[in-house]
C-alpha cells in the first residue's frame, strides 16, 4: 500500500537580509539565486520529485501571504504545476499557525497524510541525494507517532544556523538529542569537530495528526486559536483564507520552539519520537548574501558575478548587477548589489546585519524596503521610470486577457501611449481600441480601465500628472482580483 503525502511549502517569509534584491513586496523566495528558477519553483520541483511507487505524493500546499497569492500562481504556472490549495496568512504568525493551517487542510478530506514540510527560500545542488533521504524520511514518518526532521550534514563551522544534535547510538536516524541556537565562533569549531552535530535546515516530515496532537500537547492556545480561525476560514477558486481577526489572535512562534525542542530527549520523557535524519545534498537557507556567494560560480580569484560585472584586483566577493554594469577596483571579501532604485556595499562577513539597514528605512517610511522601481500586479507589472515634481512615468506591461481597476484619481491625469500590442480603454462612458503607437488622455476625476483582449501582452507608456501622484490616490469601482 502506497503511503499519501502532502507537500507542504511555506513561501511566507520576507527575506530582510537579501535587500535590496529581496524587499516586502517581493521578497527572496520569488528571486531567481542560482539557476533558472526561482527559489520556491525550486522547492516545489524538489517536492514532485518525490512521487515514486511506494508514495502516493498529492499536489503541494502553499502556506503564504495573502499579497503574494498571485505571485505564487504565476510561478506555479510556468512549471505547469497547480497546487491543492494556496493558504494565505492575512499576518504573519511564523511557522507553528502556518504549518497548523495546512495539517488541518490536508485533513480536512478525512485522510491523514505524511506532510513533508520544507520552506520556500532553500536551495540543493544535488537533487538525487535529497530525493532519496526525503523518501526515507517519509517511510519512517509514516510509523505511528514519529516525527522526522532533516538536520544537514556540516561542511564548516557555521553561526548563522541553529544546530540539532543527534543522540549516540541511534543508527541511521537516531533521536533527536537537544536543539541549540546559533552558536559563536567558537562553539561551531566544536561542534564541527564533535560530528554530532547538525545544521536545523527546517524540514520537517510528520503526518498531519502526529502535528496537531503534538501542538495540542505543547501549545493548546495555538492549536486553539488556529482551529478558530481555520472554521472561520473562505475558498475562492485556489484560494484558503482563514478568519482575518481570529488568525490575528493567533501566538505567533515557530516550528521549534511551540513542539520540536520539547519533544528532544528520550521517548520516555515526551512520549513522541523525534528522529533526526542526516541529509548531504548541497544544502543552503541563501539566509544573507554571503550564503548566495557560497553557492554560486567564481572565478579562479574566488569572485560571483551575476549581470553585467567588470572585477579588477579583487578576490573573494560577490557583485550582483541589476541594470548597468557595476566595475569593482581592488576590493576584497565584500558584497555589491545594485538595482534600479538601491545599492547595497557590504563586508562579507557582516551580510546578516543587512537587516538593519531594512529596519531603519521602515522607520524612516521610505519605499525601497518594500517595493522595487518595477512592481508586480496580478495583472502585469509598471515600472516608475522617471518622476520629478507634478510629474511621473510608467512602463506598463497587461498580461494578455487581463486588465487593471475601473478607477478614478482625484489629484492627477494621465496620457497613454501604446508601445506594443492593442489596448481596451475605458474613458469615461466610451470604449475604444488603441493599437501601436495610438494614444489618449483620462482627465483627472474621470472614471477609467485599461485592458488588454489580445493574445500577446500590451505596453504602454503612461505621463502622470498632477498635485499628487501616490499610488494611494486611487477609487476602485470594480476589480477582478479582489482589492478594495
Amino acid at each position: 500500500m502506497s503511503i499519501p503525502v502532502q507537500p507542504v511549502v511555506m513561501a511566507g517569509g520576507s527575506g530582510t537580509r537579501l535587500w535590496p534584491l529581496s524587499r516586502s513586496g517581493y521578497p527572496k523566495q520569488f528571486l531567481v539565486l542560482s539557476g533558472n528558477t526561482s527559489l520556491l519553483q525550486q522547492a516545489v520541483q524538489r517536492m514532485t520529485a518525490l512521487a515514486s511507487g511506494g508514495l502516493d505524493v498529492a499536489a503541494p500546499l502553499i502556506v503564504g501571504n495573502e499579497e503574494h497569492r498571485f505571485l505564487i500562481l504565476d510561478q506555479l504556472s510556468e512549471l505547469k504545476i497547480e497546487p491543492k490549495a494556496v493558504l494565505l496568512e492575512p499576518v504573519g504568525r511564523n511557522t507553528a499557525p502556518a504549518l497548523t493551517l495546512a495539517a488541518l487542510q490536508a485533513m480536512a478530506e478525512g485522510g491523514d497524510p505524511v506532510l513533508v514540510m520544507a520552506p520556500a527560500d532553500q536551495t540543493v545542488t544535488d537533487l538525487p541525494a535529497f530525493t532519496a533521504t526525503l523518501r526515507r524520511a517519509v517511510q519512517l514518518a509514516a510509523e505511528v507517532g514519529r516525527i522526522v526532521i532533516l538536520g544537514i550534514t556540516p561542511d564548516r563551522a557555521e553561526t548563522g544556523f541553529g544546530y540539532v544534535q543527534a543522540a549516540a547510538g541511534g543508527g541511521e536516524a537516531p533521536p533527536v538529542a537537544r536543539f541549540v541556537e546559533k552558536p559563536d565562533a567558537e562553539t561551531a569549531r566544536r561542534y564541527l569537530a564533535e560530528g554530532d552535530y547538525y545544521w536545523n535546515g527546517g524540514l520537517f516530515v510528520l503526518r498531519a495528526s502526529v502535528w496537531l496532537a503534538a501542538l495540542k500537547r505543547f501549545r493548546p492556545d495555538i492549536d486553539a486559536a488556529t482551529r478558530a480561525a481555520f472554521a472561520e476560514r473562505s475558498t475562492d477558486s485556489l484560494f484558503v483564507r482563514p478568519g482575518r481577526v481570529e488568525f490575528a489572535a493567533i501566538p505567533a512562534e515557530s516550528i521549534d520552539y511551540a513542539v520540536m525542542e520539547k519533544c528532544a530527549g528520550t521517548l520516555a520523557d515526551t512520549g513522541i519520537d523525534l528522529r533526526m535524519l542526516p541529509l548531504a545534498a548541497g544544502w543552503n537557507d541563501l539566509g544573507a548574501w554571503d550564503a548566495v556567494w557560497q553557492v554560486a560560480a567564481k572565478d579562479a580569484q574566488g569572485n560571483a558575478a551575476i549581470g553585467d560585472v567588470l572585477f579588477s584586483d579583487s578576490h573573494d566577493s560577490l557583485v550582483h548587477a541589476t541594470s548597468r554594469l557595476v566595475s569593482v577596483v581592488g576590493l576584497h571579501d565584500v558584497v555589491v548589489v545594485e538595482t534600479s532604485d538601491a545599492v547595497l556595499v557590504s563586508d562579507r562577513a557582516s551580510s546578516q546585519d543587512v537587516k538593519k539597514i531594512v529596519g531603519a528605512l521602515g522607520s524612516a517610511q521610505r519605499g525601497e524596503h518594500e517595493l522595487h522601481r518595477k512592481v508586480h500586479r496580478p495583472w502585469g507589472w509598471y515600472d516608475s521610470i522617471d518622476h520629478g515634481e507634478r510629474f511621473q512615468v510608467k512602463r506598463i506591461m497587461v498580461k494578455p486577457g487581463a486588465s487593471l481597476s475601473l478607477q478614478k484619481h482625484h489629484h492627477r491625469a494621465e496620457h497613454w501611449v501604446v508601445v506594443s500590442g492593442t489596448a481596451e480603454v475605458t474613458n469615461g462612458d466610451k470604449v475604444i481600441l488603441l493599437a501601436e503607437n495610438q494614444s489618449t488622455y483620462i482627465p483627472l476625476g474621470r472614471m477609467h480601465r485599461l485592458a488588454n483582449p489580445g493574445k500577446v501582452p500590451l505596453e504602454i507608456i503612461e505621463v502622470q500628472s498632477g498635485s499628487y501622484l501616490g499610488e494611494d490616490d486611487i477609487v476602485r469601482y470594480d476589480d477582478s482580483y479582489g482589492r478594495g
